[in-house]
């Protein structure tokens, strides 16, 4: 046993720097720099001598332990000072493990870069790579040069659907990024939504309290899926209403028909205005008119494509 490890005071051991650091696993130079950084108490003064408590040590392997799970050194100040501003530790770590873990049940996959290149149609294409490399869409793997992560293999998947239908792979690069400064712009928005109307009380000047702190957590995690299901069904509306739109005008005629009662509308018989009035109610009748003159346009559209094709085959059966 180090001497000074045996030396103990009524606080409790009493440790030099180089003691410190053999017990904690940090070197002497991490140590300095902790302190120099307000991230470690400066030591208490024995003669000439610097000596550590095992305060000392237990931020030392606090600090190590939020090293291991991704917090930067800066982040690491700040739950330490919430910490020694009294509030207990776990219950800001679990709101901050709250907001920063996954916010999906998707699980992260691992792809050779010969599945890779099978699966793009089998040419390999190292723009392309480095492409998805640069959006996130693939993760090098330390110490392997032929073997990436998959954060998303949902992400991925769908590249390969769009690569299959006949997309070239600079133009899913130039879609994903686009889509993703939307994405991130909605993302920004429900935060701020949120938390105006939510999360507001928990971020005023004076520190929250643990309890407070629990409840935000709490909070997080119930509201964790809103963002996704509004996301899903808003798409799900949007996509429906522009896929339509976007078929009727490749179908339909140059100009979109007229509505009834509109400036260039069709006088539409009073019997036959009547018989209408009668089958779906007088409220409902000019969208049912409308209705009915769109369906009958498509259809003749439709059948404009496909009369080329019968005349086609009528004249191969005659020759």
């Amino acid at each position: 046993m180090r001497a000074s490890e045996g030396r103990a005071s009524e606080a409790g051991p009493e440790y030099r720097i180089e003691d410190l650091a053999h017990r904690s696993g940090a070197t002497v130079r991490t140590i300095r720099a902790y302190q120099d950084r307000g991230l470690l108490p400066k030591p208490q003064r024995r003669g000439r001598s610097n000596v550590y408590g095992d305060s000392h040590l237990a931020r030392l392997r606090q600090i190590a332990e939020l090293l291991d799970r991704g917090y930067t050194l800066a982040s690491i100040k700040e739950l330490l000072e919430a910490w020694d501003a009294g509030r207990g530790l776990g219950g800001v770590l679990g709101l901050v493990a709250e907001v920063s873990g996954p916010w999906t049940d998707e699980e992260a996959d691992r792809i050779s870069r010969a599945e890779l290149d099978a699966r793009f149609g089998g040419v390999p294409d190292d723009e392309a790579v480095a492409d998805a490399v640069a959006l996130g869409v693939l993760e090098r793997v330390s110490g392997s040069d032929d073997e990436f992560l998959v954060p998303s293999p949902q992400e991925l998947a769908v590249a390969v659907e769009l690569h299959a239908a006949g997309v070239p792979l600079k133009a899913i690069s130039v879609h994903l990024r686009e889509l993703r400064g939307q994405v991130e712009h909605i993302a920004s928005r429900f935060l701020e939504f949120t938390t105006e109307h939510v999360f507001a009380r928990y971020l005023t000047p004076a520190r929250p309290t643990d309890a407070h702190v629990a409840e935000a957590a709490s909070l997080v995690r119930r509201l964790r899926p809103l963002a996704q299901q509004s996301v899903d069904a808003e798409l799900a509306r949007a996509m429906r209403l522009f896929a339509t739109r976007h078929l009727q005008q490749h179908l339909g005629p140059e100009s979109p028909p007229a509505q009834p009662g509109g400036p260039s509308s069709v006088p539409v018989p009073a019997a036959t205005l009547a018989a209408v009035e009668r089958l779906v109610g007088r409220e409902n009748a000019a969208a049912f008119i409308a209705g009915a003159t769109e369906r009958e346009l498509q259809a003749r559209a439709l059948d404009a494509l496909t009369l080329p094709q019968q005349e086609v085959r009528q004249n191969d059966q005659r020759t």
